[in-house]
């Protein structure tokens, strides 16, 4: 039921996992799938730099080649077993060590990586993928381990179907698309712990009689799906479909897979983790053995973790550090002074591939474990929902992330732009646009924004909720991680937009503080009245956002982590809303069963998630499109518009003295241009 993370509050700065995720922390492409008969072809690499810290390629490209990269600190991986993780912040670094099926290339195509190539040749009820041979995993040294086959895959995928090896992590796609998937996890349900990890995938095991996985030879796999899925192949892109050794498991058995580090993992990916220090460091190094000899790779990656982004800034300074994004201070100190050193290479970076939503939590725990009945009551009616939904204006934080051009960040939809595209070339979001009858953004103001509806809501509020009992104001609690200053005054920017757009009378957001862990300590126990989240697509569909909302359902993520619906009790004060959910999930459910016509299939996902943004269950809030300083030109780097392999440090070009403004705009060009 676990999905990635990808930040609280990420305008806030707050525990962001974004990547950006997975979540949160991404950048847009039609995902048609790519014809398995002619995969894309991988760039060519260029000759050797002459020096090790930051030589010149005779073409003047990948002059560094030891790289350094700040992380915030809220940044850090939580796993090294990427079948388990749904946490962008893990992807962004996993997605270097163990290698996919497919991967996807600086213009979001997808492309070969372990499959040489793939397709299918019914309309997506079968897929086979054809692996290249030699692909080898290796320990932290490079030392060879097994080589990686076909039956590393079938392997990945019993883990990850195995209730107990995996507690539910990354089911959703293998459940509802593979044949017998659903049947075979249901199965482990009623097993001992110790029953379950003696399952495997080997000939004749439970796993092959009921999933419907076949491999022909080790080099061939055959994926048999419920139903016709033509964006299958972009699921190959995702931790689901990700590969690991029996020769693994055998070795640290399966606790020691949950809990394996750098150390005791094996690597198939582009480089191998050499150095771990939590929360300070972690060095990247080539990977010798990686199947891809051609491509290009740095020598060594640093990641350097670091409190804030103004400490990033700094390191960039002084030359410690290859990239920095910018805080809203020291964006208006280089956008205001045209003699500023930096003013001619502020870089607008590419838009990120996932949206950001405010999810509220229909059921809120006090400190003290008995339920939040005022806060419940509130979120519950649909009139103090809409009040929040056209009365707050949070226009003010996109100059926190782009002081710039501040409203190239606003956003409309639950479901990102550039996911997938009608047969004529619509983007789906604009399907949703015109089922909202919402017009294109204007560059000046929310769209949603309506103060006089937005009152009305808020008097209909009153007099509902009075009755039920509520008292005003409402209090709504924001956990920020704590001691950090940054965080802090940000956090205290939105009580006061709160304050100005709707009354103290009315909310009264409060500010409380977690340690370290923010499920462990805030999400678990149901502390959050709200939770700021982006959503990184898994696949080249709708359904990948919209089925974290549905309820009844282990792994909807959100439904279960962030909204708790589904431990919602009816009772006067919550039928509506559980009338209007169950309404969602039918709409959702019916649309995710047209299979044949895809143009009906968008509509009706369209109007599934109008539904569920006019009825304010979930609010938009922000694309990130942020301003930089970058020594790594950000149109060459992964362009995955699902999955997560931005982090994917492969074939990046750099300048080592920095990419001007003007330098970026004329690669942007080109790269559109090519499209």
């Amino acid at each position: 039921m676990k999905k990635k993370l990808t930040g609280l509050l990420a305008i806030l700065l707050a525990a962001s996992m974004a990547l950006g995720g997975c979540s949160s922390n991404t950048e847009t492409q039609s995902t048609e799938p790519s014809s398995g008969e002619e995969p894309t072809e991988q760039a060519e690499s260029t000759e050797e730099p002459e020096d090790a810290e930051s030589a010149e390629s005779t073409e003047g490209k990948h002059e560094i080649t030891d790289l350094v990269i700040p992380k915030t600190a809220t940044r850090e991986l939580q796993t090294f077993n990427i079948l388990y993780s749904q946490l962008a912040a893990d992807f962004e670094n996993l997605c270097n060590l163990t290698e996919p099926l497919l991967e996807v290339d600086t213009y979001g195509a997808l492309a070969p990586a372990i499959a040489e190539d793939w397709g299918t040749e019914d309309g997506g009820l079968t897929w086979t993928f054809n692996l290249r041979e030699g692909v080898k995993w290796v320990d932290m040294n490079a030392n060879e381990k097994a080589d990686c086959i076909s039956r590393d895959f079938a392997t990945s995928l019993e883990w990850v179907l195995n209730f107990h090896k995996n507690d539910s992590a990354n089911t959703t796609m293998p459940l509802e698309m593979i044949e017998g998937a659903n049947e075979y996890y249901e199965y482990t349900k009623t097993l001992s712990m110790e029953e379950a990890y003696a399952l495997d995938a080997s000939d004749g095991s439970k796993f092959m009689e009921m999933v419907g996985i076949e491999l022909p030879d080790d080099y061939t796999i055959i994926y048999h799906c419920v139903a016709p899925k033509p964006y299958f192949d972009s699921v190959a892109t995702y931790a689901c479909l990700y590969p690991i050794s029996q020769g693994l498991i055998d070795e640290l058995g399966v606790d020691g897979v949950k809990a394996m580090n750098n150390e005791t993992m094996w690597y198939n990916g582009c480089y191998t983790m050499t150095s771990y220090v939590q929360g300070n460091e972690k060095v990247f190094t080539k990977n010798p053995a990686y199947w891809d000899q051609d491509c290009f790779l740095f020598d060594t990656v640093t990641i350097r973790m670091v409190e804030s982004t103004d400490i990033a800034f700094q390191l960039y300074q002084t030359g410690e550090v290859d990239y920095t994004d910018l805080s809203e201070s020291n964006l208006v100190t280089i956008s205001g002074n045209e003699n500023n050193d930096y003013y001619d290479y502020l870089v607008e970076r590419p838009a990120d591939k996932y949206s950001y939503q405010i999810h509220f939590n229909y059921n809120k725990l006090l400190e003290d474990g008995t339920p939040d009945t005022n806060w419940n009551t509130a979120i519950a009616n649909e009139a103090f929902r809409k009040t929040l939904y056209h009365g707050w204006d949070i226009s003010e934080y996109y100059t926190r992330i782009n002081a710039v051009t501040p409203m190239v960040c606003e956003n409309n939809f639950y479901t990102m732009k550039g996911l997938v595209y009608t047969s004529d070339g619509t983007d789906y979001v604009e399907l949703v646009r015109e089922e909202m009858g919402l017009p294109k953004e204007n560059g000046e103001t929310l769209l949603r924004l309506d103060a006089e509806l937005a009152e009305q809501y808020k008097q209909q509020a009153i007099e509902e909720l009075t009755a039920l009992g509520v008292t005003f104001p409402v209090e709504m609690d924001l956990y920020i991680t704590a001691n950090n200053q940054t965080v802090m005054d940000h956090a205290r920017v939105l009580q006061q937009v709160y304050s100005d757009c709707f009354g103290d009378d009315y909310i009264k957001l409060n500010i409380k503080s977690y340690v370290s862990n923010l499920i462990s300590e805030v999400l678990t126990p149901k502390l959050h009245s709200f939770y700021e989240d982006s959503w990184v697509p898994d696949y080249g569909d709708p359904k990948t956002f919209l089925d974290q909302e549905v309820m009844g359902s282990d792994s909807a993520f959100y439904a279960n982590i962030l909204t708790n619906i589904n431990s919602v009790e009816e009772s006067e004060a919550t039928k509506d809303l559980l009338e209007t959910y169950r309404t969602f999930t039918d709409m959702v459910d019916q649309a995710s069963q047209i299979y044949d016509d895809n143009d009906k299939r968008l509509q009706a996902f369209a109007e599934a998630e109008a539904y569920m943004i006019e009825n304010a269950l979930v609010i938009p809030s922000y694309y990130p499109v942020s301003l930089c300083l970058t020594k790594i030109d950000p149109y060459s780097t992964v362009n995955a518009i699902f999955a997560w392999q931005n982090g994917k440090m492969k074939n990046w070009e750099t300048n080592a003295d920095g990419y001007t403004t003007e330098e970026i705009e004329a690669i942007k060009a080109e790269y559109e241009a090519a499209q």
